[in-house]
């Protein structure tokens, strides 16, 4: 089984790279998370969010692999704490089936996107960098709760 993070938005600081980077090596290998980052669309002067929020929706659904079950990160979605995600991951995992996590541009989703169920990572708007992070770090607690690994105690670290 795989996660793939589908993005919109390549270009991402040296910190955010090592932060993704060290979370996704320690998932294991049955539970491997694949990053791919997406071109954003090309913006100008005129501001035409529709027309972005709807090219970038036709990347990320291109970037999804066939049957692979999907979940749109976004403000409104629905809130899961850790111990809610890891029984999402065990489901998952379970299921055989892949799953693609859609993450925005600057200006969100494309409303036309049917994913099968929305999540928010936090009430707060998070700045795209961050959001990658706090997903890297959140996947890689949930499935350290389902191992019972040291990792997650409970909110202490």
């Amino acid at each position: 089984m795989r996660l793939w993070v589908l993005a919109i938005g390549s270009k991402m600081p040296a910190w955010v790279e090592a932060g993704v980077a060290e979370y996704s090596a320690r998932m294991p290998p049955q539970l491997r998370v694949e990053w791919r980052g997406l071109p954003l669309a090309r913006r100008g002067r005129s501001g035409d969010p529709a027309r972005w929020r709807r090219e970038e929706g036709e990347r990320i659904l291109a970037a999804t692999p066939a049957g692979a079950e999907r979940i749109a990160l976004e403000v409104d979605g629905r809130n899961l704490d850790s111990e809610a995600l890891a029984q999402r991951i065990d489901t998952w995992f379970h299921s055989g089936r892949d799953v693609a996590l859609w993450v925005g541009g600057p200006d969100g989703l494309d409303p036309a996107l049917q994913p099968d169920w929305r999540w928010s990572l936090s009430p707060l708007t998070l700045a795209h960098p961050v959001v990658r992070v706090v997903l890297a770090e959140q996947l890689y607690r949930a499935w350290s709760i389902q191992a019972r690994l040291p990792y997650h105690r409970g909110g202490e670290e």
